[in-house]
């Protein structure tokens, strides 16, 4: 099921694409080229903070905006380059001061705040490894993560040390220091630091440490929604592709205003929402507040932001009231529009266009690529559903795994698993401590995702869904992503989530929860008008058997539907700690 192509708009004057030949880019782009444009420092080291901050400064764009704060209270805190190129030379005095030595691992435990882009990039400028924790988890993640990393150095608040940290203080045997971000309270450990009084206590200028490009940088935690989260490791050299990819993927340059709305917690809020922009010369705009549709699009006009990169769940609420708000924003700076987290449906691609006048353009990439691997560029036409086609330097292939092999499959819209040659920069080392596991994952020269997908005859890429989620009907593969685009298509449905249900013939069958749009009411008419659609758009084989109506569908916080918790409850299976159950974006 695929919807009409998307044509590219025509580019603004004086902002053609960054990429605007992609066979061209293909054939020309190689990874020793794209080196060059790094600063580096002396011996071929690396420093991401460096690339990221002191650059700028050096070459006299220091008095450049490089982050907008805008707190719940319309508060606004601008910071030019100087400024966090400062504050990131304290904090790497802060930790030096403290003892932290260079491969330490700093991890934070922060909503967006100022802190935290400060601390991020101050422990990479450091030399130490950074690694930030969603400030939704509960005590056991928190326990689980910090464990894993034996981080040593953990930046929090005070109320959120209280809630999640001291239940579980003395099981963290490596934690040697708490760093308070908006001073303590009755409830504080005595011997945490004050964030602002540390910083002012020490100077504003560090020499960036000389880190070599295969140095441990960042480590990302992926969801335990299927066992004990895994730690994979990130290295110095992956600011390159993040350079790379901010510049095609997100056709990032120097000036503009970038929202990512991702959570700092995550990946994305990391090398798109920290590292890409900054290496390029943008100005971050961080909002603190949670969604709402009518401050969004406040935002989007009074900051006059060029692009935009959110969360199909966004998207989707967006879609839920309508149109009448963007009628009343200018939005006429606006560039660029991706979609990040989980893959979006063709409607909404379609919508974007109709409403916004452009699409959001879908992109994937996961925890262990570190930046986007296959995305649709500016430049290019979109076909709505499609994830696009790989980034220059990338090798995609959907593959089989038969009889202990991997064999490329060529036929157009055959479904497969999604592989990738090794060898882009910001590709993961290792799951920290879990040598056969990160193994597992390559073979035959192909990193394996997990992911199950099909490849058009144009070289576009269809995501079909994880491959331990696709149903499995009477000798049908089924991706629950396919059944929920279609459903999403029926002009009264607003979220879906779909799940494999056990039957005694067929294995499985497909039943499908949906929330509906303001307006309409669920009715047996209304749910066999559903099921008739579904059976329109996807044959009788892949539609679903059951609909059942939620007012609500349970998300994660980062806003991705919880399949499994949907079947948990359907079977009456337990459900077990939901805080567990949070997804990266």
């Amino acid at each position: 099921m695929t919807l009409p192509l998307i044509r590219k708009p025509p580019a603004a004057r004086g902002a053609e694409p960054q990429l605007r030949d992609y066979a061209a880019a293909r054939a020309a782009f190689s990874w020793a080229d794209a080196r060059r444009e790094l600063a580096g420092l002396p011996g071929g080291g690396v420093n991401i903070a460096y690339e990221a901050l002191d650059r700028h400064v050096i070459a006299g764009r220091g008095i450049a905006r490089a982050l907008r704060w805008i707190g719940k209270d319309d508060t606004v805190r601008d910071f030019s380059y100087a400024d966090l190129a400062a504050a990131t030379s304290r904090f790497a005095n802060v930790l030096a001061s403290l003892g932290v030595k260079r491969g330490e691992r700093v991890f934070s435990l922060l909503g967006r705040q100022p802190a935290l882009y400060a601390a991020a990039l101050g422990t990479l400028k450091a030399g130490c490894v950074f690694s930030p924790l969603f400030s939704a988890f509960g005590p056991e993640p928190v326990l689980a993560r910090l464990t894993i990393g034996a981080g040593s150095v953990l930046v929090t608040t005070a109320v959120l040390y209280a809630r999640k940290v001291a239940p579980i203080r003395d099981q963290l045997k490596s934690l040697k220091h708490v760093i308070l971000v908006g001073g303590a309270d009755d409830r504080s450990p005595t011997d945490a630091r004050d964030f602002d009084r540390a910083l002012a206590a020490v100077p504003p200028e560090f020499a960036p440490v000389v880190t070599a490009p295969e140095d441990m940088a960042l480590l990302h935690f992926t969801s335990g929604t299927t066992g004990k989260p895994k730690g994979a490791i990130h290295v110095r050299d992956a600011v390159l592709a993040h350079r790379v990819t901010g510049r095609y993927a997100l056709d990032l340059r120097p000036g503009d205003v970038f929202w990512c709305t991702a959570d700092p917690g995550w990946v994305t809020g990391m090398s798109y929402g920290i590292i890409a922009p900054l290496v390029l010369g943008a100005t971050l705009l961080v909002d603190e507040a949670e969604f709402d549709a009518e401050r969004w699009y406040r935002l989007l006009a009074r900051e006059r932001v060029t692009v935009w990169y959110t969360a199909p769940t966004a998207i989707r609420m967006l879609m839920k009231i309508g149109v009448d708000p963007v009628a009343h924003a200018d939005l006429t700076r606006l560039r660029f529009m991706a979609s990040v987290g989980e893959p979006l449906n063709a409607e909404a691609v379609v919508w974007s266009a109709q409403t916004f006048g452009r699409p959001f353009h879908d992109n994937w990439w996961q925890t262990e690529t570190g930046g986007i691997m296959i995305a649709n560029f500016a430049a290019l036409d979109v076909k709505p559903g499609s994830v696009g086609v790989p980034l220059p330097g990338i090798e995609a292939g959907i593959v089989a795994r038969r009889n202990g092999r991997i064999e490329p499959i060529a036929a157009p819209m055959a479904m497969g698993e999604l592989a990738l040659r090794p060898g882009w920069p910001s590709m993961f080392r290792g799951y920290l401590g879990e040598t056969e596991r990160y193994e597992r994952c390559s073979a035959d020269g192909w990193y394996l995702t997990g992911d199950l997908a099909m490849r058009d005859g144009d070289g576009y890429y269809w995501f079909v869904g994880r491959a331990d989620e696709v149903i499995k009907s009477a000798g049908h593969l089924i991706g629950p992503f396919e059944v929920e685009s279609a459903l999403m298509e029926h002009r009264a449905v607003a979220e879906v989530g779909v799940i494999g249900k056990p039957d005694p013939t067929a294995g499985e069958t497909v039943k499908a929860f949906v929330a509906l749009k303001a307006g309409f009411t669920p009715s047996d008419a209304l749910r066999k008008d559903l099921l008739g659609h579904a059976r329109v758009k996807l044959g009788l084989a892949l539609a679903p058997r059951e609909i059942d109506f939620r007012e609500n569908l349970p998300k994660t916080r980062s806003g991705k539907i919880m399949r499994r918790l949907l079947k948990a409850r359907e079977l009456g299976l337990p459900e077990g700690d939901l805080s567990t159950l949070e997804s990266d974006e």
